[in-house]
Parts: C-alpha cells; structure tokens; sequence
C-alpha cells in the first residue's frame, strides 16, 4: 500500500492533517538544500524502529535540538552537545542515532569539499538501483540501512515510487523533476 492511499485511512483528523502535509509538500519533492537533505538523513535514521507519525511530530524539536539541521554545526558537535542531546525529550535519544548524526554531518562536509555539495554527490552516482544506492551508503555513512536509504532517496526524488501515477501530487512532484525522472 503507498504512503498515498494509507492517508486517506487515517483517523484522528489530526493525525491524517500531519500525514497529509508531508505527503502533499514534501515527500517525493526534490531538496536542492545540503542542510536539508542532511535533517531528511537525520530524520529517516531516527525513524528506524518507530514509526513516520512519530518522526513528524518531533520535526520541530529535531530542528531546535541540531541547529536547523546545519551540518558544519552537527559536525562540531562534543560530548557537551552529545549529553544535551541525550537529555533532550523532544527527539529521539539513541547513542547509535545521535552519533550517526554527527559522524554522518562531518562526511557530508569531505562529500562537499570534494563535490561541491551533498546534493551534487547524489547526483553524482544518479542512477542507480536500491541495492546499488544501499551498498554506497552503508559504505559512505552511518545508520544507513536499506529500508532508511530508500525512503531517504524517495522522499527527496532520487528514486521512484513516493506517488503512484494516480495520487493527485504525482504531477505536481513530476513538474519538479525529480532525479529519477530527469534523464
């Protein structure tokens, strides 16, 4: 079942209304942002073994908690940093997760002296298959399993599938080019 006809079968209205803003004005939608392409990472890895309802509630306070998802930021981060963010009830607290956030903000910062920006690095290795993407990622990051790094990659355009032909923001997602359909 897709993320598109799984909203209509929400309840409460609160619930579906959150659901339906990411689905409607983000998902699938291309990021050309490097700082939020790292919070969607930060956010899918955080994901893991919750679940997305629970990841978009605390959007806001990911956002406090990593300085709006600035990665030269996060990459500075110490044990200070690591400890707030360890006490901070607002986001997920998980070493491994916190961690991952850091390491993973100070490859993006080697990708974007290297390639220019992070954006630029995927681009770089567009196309490619799932396995393909997932093989690169667990090699270049931390936390990056396949199930994170393929809604990483859908819900920023790299690969298909966040909208069914037949979902109403289809169109809209396709009129933004997403990788997956640029070529």
């Amino acid at each position: 079942m897709s993320y598109c006809s799984v909203i209509d079968t929400l309840q409460p209205e609160e619930k579906k209304a959150l659901h339906q803003n990411y689905h409607d004005n983000h998902y699938g939608f291309p990021i050309h942002d490097d700082n939020e392409l790292f919070g969607r990472l930060i956010m899918e890895i955080n994901q893991a073994g919750l679940s997305w309802e629970t990841i978009l509630k605390k959007e806001a306070s990911f956002r406090k908690a990593y300085h709006n998802f600035n990665i030269k930021k996060v990459a500075a981060y110490g044990e200070k940093d690591i400890e707030r963010l360890m006490n901070d009830a607002g986001i997920i607290r998980n070493k491994l997760k916190v961690n991952a956030a850091i390491e993973n903000a100070k490859t993006i910062l080697a990708l974007q002296k290297e390639y220019g920006s992070f954006e630029k690095w995927l681009a770089h290795h567009h196309p490619k298959t799932k396995e393909e993407w997932v093989k690169l990622f667990k090699k270049t990051f931390r936390f990056t399993g396949g199930e994170i790094v393929n809604e990483f990659l859908m819900s920023t355009g790299y690969l298909p599938g966040a909208h069914t032909p037949q979902c109403r923001i289809y169109s809209e997602v396709m009129k933004q080019k997403p990788m997956w359909a640029a070529k």
